[in-house]
């Protein structure tokens, strides 16, 4: 705790107090109620000068006036005096503060000015806020909320911060058992964000993992270190954001922009992470329970039961889409299972059991517990509960009795999934939840669930000591005003001293073009080297496979001719000559944009001229590593060409990693003033990689 700032110590203050304090009037009369009909043991503090006492408390005329400073305090007034709240909460030495009302930056106009005051006024306080619904803290009973809610106390559960107070609110109202520890809602983040919240959660013992419902992350660099903290201590960030359109994002001049929107950012940025990124509400709330409620898997390795045909193939499906291995049954199960089963029973994985053990519980326990025995992670039995009867719904529980008894028996994980969420009743889930088995509703959601909290299992497993502090992203300058474009020679011989490879060259007059073309040899290369082109296909200022004297000489008269077309006026000073590259295995495009709010971001993909049409790249944010480069080419479209495509040549991927590499570390030892980077092509040779064009613009201050 000692080494903690005032504000983050104050942030565990107000999400574990000892006292709370409801700041407001009659409206928060049943606000104070619920503090305590929610169980809290601590005092329960209410200001208010007009009254004598509010939802059955004494009414405190001032915050100085209060027995002590507040742990936390709950402001229910208008936005003006809420800043003067917050300074006689500040001046006090009170834990932290929720700011209910809303009209500050939110509402444009005097709303800005007012927002800069309540910083002002907040001082080390832990503001919430403001515009945001307050904080519910299930495991103390702690209700700092201005609404009714849902929910109960719990030993431990899962966090969820929320940007938007009513989808928290609504969540509180979930028909899934979803064992909620916290539920915050972070309003304007004027003070306190995400990331501040994440940080604290993250060393909370009770919380199991962490939901968040974001809309935009205002301090990337900040994130970044909490969720890699979060990671490090084994607790998922499941995240569901909103916002995917890219209105508003500018197209700046290379093709790597046309390739970085910003969604693509927030891919990277959780992926480097390991956050686990949903895309629904359902999905966020079923995979906070599994892990929340069974833990974390030991691998994805998955043994699936079921009755009905039809569920298997649905689970094969999605088995597959996601990476989930079902895996066969060894020969001994086979045969064991055989015996269990009637002589139509096909003996797979899934496994329809069918209905001859239908109720039979001792008989399911034994056939489920002879594929759990196996080299499976989890079982999943896929089961609706019946509406047809008591006898149908005690059928129904002696199935769910068998695989948490299977389960158990050989230290697997057990979930039961339901295909429509309506069909596992609360009754059976709370059974089960008591058990630690995942009671999962959406046959869909169990699935992407369950592969999500395997790879955060697997992430988190492979994480060394100290290396989740190489996941954090630095804090990069905005730069803003005049730019400069590097010739691409320059650019070249810039990004040579990083290890990058590129053709020989010379930079000659016009005139001189076929003689250092003679020099070099034929076929080669010619391009508009002054004055600087960055699109030069588009100006007609290269050409290629020149295979003479003759020819160079033609084709820089034809592009003397186009640039003075492409820009009236323009005239070529100097030009490029290039040794042509020959025997090329691919065209990949290596780029880094500069992001005012992710910082540096790097691109990999096909290249060439069709960059944009293919759409066939991935992106990394900086700094980044070796592995993580490799991974990424190996997964794109074109690296089965790279990797040897119906008896062509492979191409050298060592190669093509230290070509990224390269631009990376200049990428990295340039991050106070690199706006732009582009290499494209680089082409990708049996032996080499070598870049034939590059782009670099710097900030010109």
């Amino acid at each position: 705790m000692n080494s903690l700032t005032k504000r983050q110590q104050n942030i565990r203050r107000l999400l574990k107090p000892r006292h709370v304090c409801i700041i407001g009037g009659q409206a928060m009369a049943d606000s104070i109620r619920r503090c305590a009909q929610a169980g809290f043991a601590g005092e329960v503090w209410v200001v208010n000068p007009k009254y004598e006492e509010l939802g059955g408390r004494k009414c405190y005329p001032s915050v100085a006036a209060l027995p002590e400073a507040p742990d936390a305090t709950f402001i229910a007034v208008p936005r003006e005096a809420t800043i003067e709240m917050l300074k006689e909460l500040n001046a006090r030495g009170a834990g932290g503060a929720i700011c209910y009302a809303a009209g500050f930056a939110e509402v444009g106009g005097e709303g800005v000015g007012l927002q800069k005051q309540l910083i002002e006024a907040a001082g080390d306080l832990a503001v919430v806020g403001p515009n945001c619904y307050g904080i519910l803290n299930y495991l103390d009973g702690i209700v700092l909320w201005p609404t009714g809610h849902n929910g109960s106390r719990v030993e431990t559960g899962c966090a969820l911060v929320a940007q938007s107070g009513n989808i928290a609110l609504n969540l509180t109202c979930n028909d899934r058992s979803v064992p909620f520890a916290y539920v915050i809602t972070s309003g304007n983040q004027v003070v306190l964000n995400v990331a501040d919240f994440v940080d604290a959660l993250a060393d909370d013992p009770k919380v199991s993992a962490i939901g968040l419902y974001i809309e935009a992350i205002s301090d990337i660099s900040a994130f970044s270190r909490a969720a890699a903290k979060a990671l490090a201590n084994g607790k998922p960030l499941v995240a569901l954001k909103a916002g995917k359109s890219e209105l508003g994002s500018q197209l700046a001049m290379s093709h790597t922009s046309s390739l970085a929107g910003s969604d693509r950012m927030y891919d990277a940025l959780f992926e480097r992470l390991g956050v686990i990124r949903v895309q629904s509400i359902p999905d966020l709330l079923e995979t906070m329970k599994l892990i929340s409620i069974a833990g974390l898997p030991r691998g994805k390795s998955l043994a699936v039961f079921t009755c009905s045909g039809g569920d298997g193939l649905m689970t094969a499906d999605l088995a597959e889409e996601l990476g989930v291995p079902l895996n066969p049954h060894s020969p001994d199960q086979v045969a064991d299972l055989k015996q269990q089963l009637p002589n139509f029973a096909s003996v797979t994985n899934p496994l329809d059991y069918n209905t001859s053990l239908w109720s039979h519980e001792d008989l399911l326990t034994r056939c489920f517990g002879t594929v759990m025995r196996g080299d499976y992670d989890a079982g999943m039995l896929i089961l609706d509960y019946a509406t047809d009867g008591e006898a149908s719904e005690k059928a129904c529980d002696a199935s769910v009795n068998a695989i948490m008894a299977a389960c158990e028996a050989h230290g697997k994980m057990p979930i039961v999934t339901a295909t429509l969420p309506e069909l596992l009743p609360a009754r059976v889930r709370d059974r089960m939840a008591a058990k630690h088995a995942a009671p999962m509703q959406g046959l869909p959601e169990a699935m992407r669930a369950f592969a999500a909290a395997a790879c955060f299992a697997d992430r988190r497993d492979h994480l060394s000591a100290g290396s989740a502090d190489g996941l954090v992203m630095p804090k990069t300058p905005v730069l803003d005003g005049p730019t400069r474009i590097m010739s691409e020679n320059d650019a070249k011989l810039a990004l040579a001293k990083y290890g990058l490879q590129a053709p020989a060259s010379r930079v000659v007059a016009p005139e001189d073009a076929a003689k250092a073309a003679a020099g070099l040899g034929f076929p080669v290369v010619v391009k508009v080297a002054a004055p600087v082109i960055a699109h030069k296909t588009e100006a007609g200022a290269v050409a290629v496979n020149l295979k003479s004297a003759e020819e160079v000489g033609a084709a820089v008269a034809r592009m003397q001719a186009s640039v003075a077309g492409y820009k009236p006026g323009l005239s070529i000073e100097k030009v490029l000559v290039e040794a042509m590259v020959r025997d090329v295995v691919a065209e990949l495009i290596v780029g880094v944009k500069r992001d005012p709010q992710f910082g540096l971001a790097l691109i990999v993909g096909a290249g060439g001229i069709l960059v944009e049409m293919v759409e066939d790249s991935a992106l990394l944010l900086l700094p980044t590593d070796r592995k993580t480069v490799e991974k990424a080419i190996h997964g794109l479209k074109i690296a089965k060409l790279l990797r040897g495509y119906r008896g062509k040549p492979a191409g050298d991927i060592g190669a093509v990693v230290n070509a990224v590499m390269a631009v990376a570390a200049y990428a990295e030892e340039h991050r106070g003033d690199l706006i732009e980077l582009d290499v494209n092509p680089l082409m990708v040779l049996p032996n080499g990689a070598v870049a034939v064009d590059a782009l670099i613009i710097q900030s010109d201050k």
